[in-house]
């Protein structure tokens, strides 16, 4: 201790002693750093009572003082150590039970400036606060898991005995048609059409997914449900026996191209009879089996704002009405058990009262009337808890459109609140994503959510400055392509709504069922499917650009999330085009090996799952990053012009030695990739690139950390 104060009045003195001598020192902006990670918070998921360690980067020798400001607590950092062209600030506070606000507040040459999550605070600007939630604390399996979305029916068909027959049902006024040609592409009115994908599918592409790389797989929705996408849920009991098991498989068809429901004899049987629905479940749990064999979670996609006017509470198609152990429902009773689960407008209209609620006005999606219902609401925190506890042992939920449940603000966010603490009671390890746009922030205080499909702080900047398309392929802004500028501006913006513990985890896709494939917005087509002749979706794509964004995908904060075939070429227009079959046995194999390789690249460096984030350069059509810890330093430059362009890199801001050399791990370019490695030398902190038309280039730096013990002189 009596070293350390030495040191630190030592430093003291020379500062003042440099005053005296008229040198006042220019603010160095591009060395100022902190974030959220543990070297900058430690521990970075403290519960209360916990005493944390507080860090701040300046430039060597560049302030007089550093304080961090929070709505109760003033404190100013200790001098801690110098390491290379840096300087580390420190202190420690015992923190209670309460979230907290705060920025740091940095003294040089008589000047403050506040250092807040985007950064130093231009003047006029209103910093964005660093937030810590004491107890908040998101699963470590989720921080930079490399996950995989599967729309379940178009992955692969292993068991045709559990096929939707032609005629089985109807479902909107349509039968239902089972699709021969797995590689038939979707009719724009596709709903009711299905290839046969199913569970014992997604079982044996274990083994694929795990060669592949895929630490966790996201599956839209695997209850029972009249359509291809399940986003209608008709009993969120059971797992669907047409993506699972079938013991009893009896019964007529709807014949003729009949629309009532109750004659689909065959239909009641395979999704109501309790011997198919628990042979289902069956099937469910030995796949969460498999796949945790093989390293590989589950997260399963929860749809809680609506159901489905097929669901057995509601039974607006008369499924489970008359059926041994199922309740009247409410469009058939007004004295149904679920009569309260529903907002009726018309309290006279039974029977057939078809007067209720609809998300968005749609009659197949009734609303769920939480406020109206204390039993739907325990009903369906039992459904959080079940699925995510043994034997069925998910990992986690997707929470479909979640800022909509419910009919007020207050109430949505209560019924988040006591999700959360059901499933996490139920398996502290489950991981808690939500399908949101805009900023998130009220959910992502540490009592809700864990954190987003993150459409604000990865699609929607990443796709505009790599194509110039808005991610339906609704609209092309061909100046956007390459705006570098925008592209910060966003990123810095976005990301202020994440907590540490949240980012680290976002899923990062490029596509997904509700979006254009990411390849075909590469050709720059405006349009959807019922537009075009042809298989406009999949003329003038530039793989080139899709693999720059690919490895943007496995270089930014969070979890990147593959969205079944995406590695393996399938293009398409948004829903329903953007939800063709995987193409087995006529993958682009070049882009499988890549998608490989990329991964890989990820998983080995784990300062890619949980290091530190700071953009270095940006201009027309070049933008460059880190990810960085004081162990290993990452750095990630991009081209997206059809030139090449020669450009100087300034690594030592993300702690690079100025003296040094990097190891290039990876490259991309207009024809092809490599991962054979190259060094480059760091001269006065900067790395000159000669980059490819079309490119990207990751870099690595591993150095030793030595730390100055010395006073410092001017």
């Amino acid at each position: 201790m009596q070293k350390e104060e030495h040191l630190r009045c030592s430093s003291q003195a020379a500062r003042n002693n440099r005053y005296v001598m008229g040198m006042v020192p220019t603010l160095n902006r591009a060395a100022l750093f902190a974030d959220e990670s543990e070297e900058y918070v430690s521990p970075p998921e403290p519960s209360p009572g916990d005493t944390v360690t507080f860090r701040v980067r300046t430039a060597r020798d560049n302030v007089d003082e550093v304080w961090i400001v929070s709505e109760h607590r003033r404190q100013r950092l200790d001098y801690e150590k110098s390491e290379g062209a840096f300087d580390y600030y420190t202190t420690q506070v015992t923190i209670g039970r309460d979230s907290a606000s705060y920025t740091f507040h940095i003294f040089s040459g008589g000047i403050r400036s506040v250092l807040g999550k985007g950064g130093l605070a231009d003047e006029g600007e209103e910093p964005v606060p660093f937030r810590l939630c004491p107890g908040f604390s998101t699963p470590d399996w989720a921080k930079g898991a490399v996950m995989y979305q599967i729309y379940t029916d178009r992955f692969f068909r292993g068991d045709p005995s559990t096929d939707v027959l032609d005629g089985e049902y109807s479902y909107m006024g349509l039968p239902v048609h089972h699709v021969e040609d797995w590689y038939q592409r979707p009719e724009c009115m596709d709903v009711a059409n299905f290839y046969g994908g199913d569970l014992e599918g997604v079982r044996r592409k274990l083994d694929y997914l795990k060669d592949l790389g895929i630490e966790a797989i996201y599956f839209n929705p695997l209850f029972v449900s009249p359509s291809n996408h399940k986003y209608d849920t008709q009993d969120y009991d059971h797992i669907d026996p047409h993506f699972g098991a079938l013991v009893r498989d009896e019964g007529n068809l709807l014949e003729g191209g009949g629309r009532d429901n109750t004659h689909a004899q065959r239909y009641l049987c395979r999704v109501t009879d309790r011997e198919n629905l628990e042979a289902s479940d069956r099937l469910f749990c030995t796949l969460v089996e498999e796949a945790h064999a093989r390293g590989i979670r589950v997260i399963l996609d929860g749809v809680f704002n609506h159901c489905g006017s097929f669901n057995k509470w509601m039974d607006r198609d008369g499924i489970y009405s008359g059926r041994e152990a199922y309740e009247d429902g409410a469009y058939r009773s007004a004295s149904s058990p679920y009569r309260s689960y529903f907002r009726f407008e018309n309290e006279d209209g039974w029977p057939d009262n078809g007067s209720y609620e609809g998300w968005w006005g749609y009659d197949t999606l009734p609303k769920l009337n939480y406020e109206g219902s204390e039993a739907l609401c325990s009903y369906i925190l039992s459904v959080a808890r079940k699925w995510v506890s043994p034997p069925y042992n998910a990992d986690g939920w997707r929470l479909d459109v979640a800022a909509d449940l419910g009919h007020s603000e207050a109430f949505n966010h209560r019924f988040w609140k006591a999700f959360r603490h059901e499933v996490k009671a139920a398996n502290p390890n489950a991981v808690i994503i939500a399908e949101h746009y805009g900023d998130a922030s009220a959910w992502l205080a540490g009592d809700q959510w864990d954190t987003v499909m993150n459409y604000d702080a990865f699609m929607e900047p990443m796709t505009w400055f790599f194509t110039g398309m808005e991610k339906h392929s609704d609209a092309f802004i061909p100046e956007l392509i390459g705006d570098s500028g925008s592209f910060f501006r966003s990123m810095k913006h976005a990301m202020g709504a994440f907590m540490g513990p949240s980012l680290l985890c976002a899923m990062n896709q490029l596509s997904n069922h509700d979006h254009s494939r990411f390849l075909t917005r590469t050709n720059h087509l405006v349009g959807r499917v019922g537009d075009f002749a042809g298989d406009a979706a999949s003329e003038g794509v530039d793989p080139a650009v899709m693999r720059e964004a690919v490895l943007f995908q496995m270089t930014w904060p969070g979890a990147p999330t593959l969205y079944y075939g995406d590695e393996a070429g399938v293009t398409g227009f948004t829903d329903p085009d953007c939800r063709r079959t995987y193409p087995w046995g006529r993958e682009d194999t070049q882009l499988l090996s890549f998608h490989k390789d990329a991964i890989a690249m990820h998983k080995e460096h784990a300062v890619l799952r949980k290091g530190s984030v700071c953009f270095l350069d940006g201009g027309q059509d070049y933008i460059s990053y880190a990810r960085f810890n004081r162990k290993e330093q990452i750095v990630c430059a991009f081209n997206n012009s059809g030139s090449s362009m020669d450009v100087s890199v300034p690594v030592w801001i993300a702690g690079v030695p100025k003296e040094s050399e990097m190891t290039r791990i990876f490259v991309s370019d207009e024809t092809s990739w490599s991962i054979e490695p190259e060094t480059f030398p760091v001269q006065g902190g900067m790395v000159r690139l000669h980059l490819a038309p079309k490119s990207a280039v990751v870099l690595s730096a591993v150095k030793k950390v030595r730390f100055a013990q010395k006073p410092r002189w001017w």
